[in-house]
């Protein structure tokens, strides 16, 4: 059964094609509520795309996916309501112009505008003011953002903060609107060793609340569910599964399988089974992903 809180994820030969071929095939995962799972591929390898479609912002076109019960594609918009992005770049970045309360301000405001009950809208302002502020104090206390530590405080630049500290931030501000699902992309992205065991830190935390967290990463750390994009070692030839290809290209790779490993000392089975499956070539070729992932921004 789904949790109150974390969304089960789950998904059966979930593909995506964009214009130049697949930027990802065959995406297989079963995970529970409140689970820590990590996309780990090669920048390049469609692992972007598949954040943005399990998130309901990327039409998937093979096979389905379930958020919370909520079935992909066709319920993209009930599946956006739920999951809340963390840093997306080119999707979901910060605004390097403001300071981190105006960011926070901001967040908070277009929470209530668009994601809140409508009757909030319509309590005196003063009420407005102080739920925005304790819903703040309570986001940012679940990212580890003490504010007090910037150098200017609560008037520090966006721009002038460390990149942990804005992987924090962004956490803070898509916590705002108390969703089931958290993801996030990059998550690795220029941190030290030290900074990297931080962050996931904070994901195990905020899974345990019991929200279910997806991050994108280059390596996943042990314990957490692996889902792998990108190319593998080849099977033997009697147990790979070549794709069609028209005979004016017999140079055509057969596809390789990349299967994610369960965390240990969990229960293996459905629930903690997570598997892709991706074309060899069109790994190699990364156009068809960055074209799909240009047309999600631009929508």
């Amino acid at each position: 059964m789904d949790s109150p809180h974390g969304a089960a994820v789950k998904a059966e030969d979930f593909g995506l094609k964009g214009p130049r071929g697949w930027v990802f095939r065959g995406v297989r995962l079963d995970a529970e509520p409140g689970s820590l799972i990590a996309v780990e591929g090669p920048s390049g390898s469609g692992r972007t795309c598949l954040l943005l479609a399990l998130t309901g912002r990327m039409k998937a076109t093979e096979g389905h996916a379930e958020i919370a019960g909520h079935r992909l594609p066709r319920h993209m918009s009930a599946v956006r309501r739920i999951a809340a992005l963390g840093p997306v770049a080119a999707v979901n970045e910060l605004d390097q112009s403001l300071t981190v309360a105006e960011q926070l301000r901001e967040g908070a405001l277009l929470q209530r505008r668009y994601e809140g009950p409508v009757r909030a809208l319509l309590r005196p302002r003063g009420e407005r003011r102080t739920a925005a502020r304790a819903r703040i104090d309570d986001a940012l206390a679940a990212a580890g953002l003490d504010l007090a530590t910037l150098p200017k405080g609560p008037r520090t630049s966006v721009r002038d903060l460390e990149r942990l500290e804005a992987v924090r931030l962004s956490v803070a501000i898509a916590l705002l609107g108390a969703p089931r699902l958290l993801a996030l992309d990059d998550l690795d992205l220029k941190l030290s060793d030290a900074e990297r065991a931080e962050a996931w830190t904070l994901l195990r935390s905020i899974a345990a609340r019991g929200t279910t967290v997806l991050a994108v990463c280059s390596e996943a750390p042990e314990d957490a569910t692996v889902l792998r994009t990108g190319a593998a070692e080849a099977e033997p030839a009697a147990e790979a599964k070549p794709e069609a290809k028209p005979e004016a290209k017999p140079e055509a790779k057969p596809e390789v399988k990349a299967e994610a490993e369960p965390a240990p000392g969990k229960k293996t089975g459905p629930a903690e089974h997570a598997e892709t499956t991706e074309d060899t070539e069109d790994t190699e070729d990364t156009k068809g992903a960055d074209d799909a992932l240009a047309e999600a921004r631009r929508a």
